[in-house]
């Protein structure tokens, strides 16, 4: 059998374990994990001394497109996506304007077929005056599903009541997911801060009780409701053991900032570019995100990737706008830690690819399996680099981990059989591709 693409001598993490094989690739998909030898393809890929992963997702960015192209744009941000390992970016609703109905969703399909480095998908943005309508909007091309701000967000795009979220539960039928910070708390505890107060107050201000509160309402409705829910970036103890008892109903998404950074150091350090929500939190809290890592509470692992200028992101606390830069950085990051022992390779693997496909429904993406889309991250785990502003591609420019020494780094991003990155260089047009999702 001749084959389009053959992936020679690498390590591969395969579903039930992992083995040195040979992958061939037909049309984009699969087509063989183990190579006869002797086999002839157009493309042959030497990946001996490398690990070779499915295409990593990052289920959670924010690249501010349509909104300001001098921060972040579906173009330079899914290159920076590429460039870091990343196959598949799911993006937020939050834009300028806002994802939340057919003109929008329509734009986002076109424009994204045409400028995305890697494959795309996009949720809907809940409102009150779309809730009617997001049953239909789950089963346009390319939407992951339907996002939901019960706290920290602006205009038409919050939804902070139990009746509201609600209304949003029983309307479709597939998983939403939840920022879950509790909107009255923060209200009633503003008045409690100013403006230029350490910026270690913003863990103080959106306390652990925030988080905790919002995930309960969740939860409780989702009960109600019988709906499915995702809890995105969960940020304390108290949810995880929470959460322990409602895994028949509520997926959990945790990201590399929680699990990398710890307050109050990290605000001394880096100011506004610690600032982000849910906030990075102590100690206490980030050794109880590593156990639901480890015990297998976490679904998925993401970036959050969410960039401001570094202009913005020096201003004093409260006028310093939350978000952080990640989708180029969250593979390189996540492997130091697979080094480190904290986690191991496979458990990686379940959390940034199989654990997306299965919580949002995604198809033929997420395992090195035949049939399934030829999608790969070659990584080199014995590789040591050290993640600099100046390899980011984000026009805004900077990384919370600008200068950490990093062990494992990615070395080649392929997205249904054509390879997009290759030794930290970018190949190629864009020809990403809307993903697909299970009905």
């Amino acid at each position: 059998m001749r084959y389009d693409l053959i992936i020679r001598g690498g390590t591969c993490i395969l579903p039930w374990c992992e083995a040195e094989t040979d992958i061939g690739v037909v049309d984009g998909k699969i087509a063989s994990i183990a190579v006869e030898a002797g086999a002839e393809a157009a493309e042959v890929i030497d990946a001996r001394g490398l690990h070779v992963l499915p295409g990593l997702i990052d289920a959670h960015v924010h690249l501010r497109d349509p909104g300001n192209p001098a921060v972040e744009s579906i173009p330079t941000g899914t290159k920076a996506a590429a460039l870091g390992g990343v196959a598949t970016v799911f993006d937020m609703p939050n834009t300028k304007p806002a994802v939340t109905n057919t003109e929008m969703l329509r734009w986002k399909q076109e424009y994204a077929s045409r400028e995305s480095w890697v494959d795309f998908a996009f949720y809907i943005g809940a409102t009150r005056e779309n809730t009617p309508d997001l049953a239909a909007y789950e089963q346009f091309d390319g939407v992951c599903g339907v996002k939901v701000f019960a706290g920290s967000s602006t205009g038409d795009l919050m939804i902070e009541d139990d009746d509201g979220i609600e209304a949003v539960l029983r309307s479709g039928h597939r998983r939403v997911s939840f920022h879950s910070e509790d909107e009255y708390r923060l209200q009633a505890r503003r008045k409690e801060f100013e403006v230029g107060m350490p910026y270690e107050m913003h863990a103080v201000w959106r306390d652990a009780e925030c988080a905790f509160l919002g995930t309960r309402r969740i939860v409780a409705l989702a009960r109600k409701t019988h709906r499915p829910v995702h809890i995105l970036h969960v940020s304390t103890e108290e949810e995880y053991k929470f959460l322990q008892n409602y895994r028949d109903i509520a997926t959990t998404e945790c990201l590399v900032n929680h699990l990398s950074q710890v307050g109050p150091e990290c605000y001394h350090e880096l100011g506004g570019m610690a600032v982000m929500n849910p906030p990075i939190r102590d100690q206490r809290h980030q050794d109880a995100a590593w156990r639901a890592v480890q015990d297998g509470m976490v679904d998925v692992i993401s970036s959050d990737h969410a960039p401001h200028s570094r202009e913005a992101k020096e201003k004093p606390w409260l006028e310093c706008p939350s978000g952080l830069t990640g989708v180029q950085t969250i593979v390189p990051v996540m492997l130091d830690h697979v080094n480190a022992g904290r986690l191991w390779l496979a458990r990686l693997v379940d959390t940034m690819a199989a654990g997306p496909a299965r919580v949002y429904g995604l198809q033929a993406k997420g395992r090195l399996t035949v049939g399934y889309d030829a999608d790969f991250t070659l990584v080199d785990m014995k590789a040591r680099r050290r993640i600099s502003n100046t390899w980011l591609v984000t026009p805004a420019g900077w990384s919370p981990f600008d200068g950490k020494s990093i062990r494992g780094w990615p070395m080649a991003t392929i997205v249904r059989g054509r390879t997009v990155m290759r030794e930290d260089s970018v190949l190629g047009e864009p020809q990403g591709r809307l993903a697909c999702f299970l009905p």
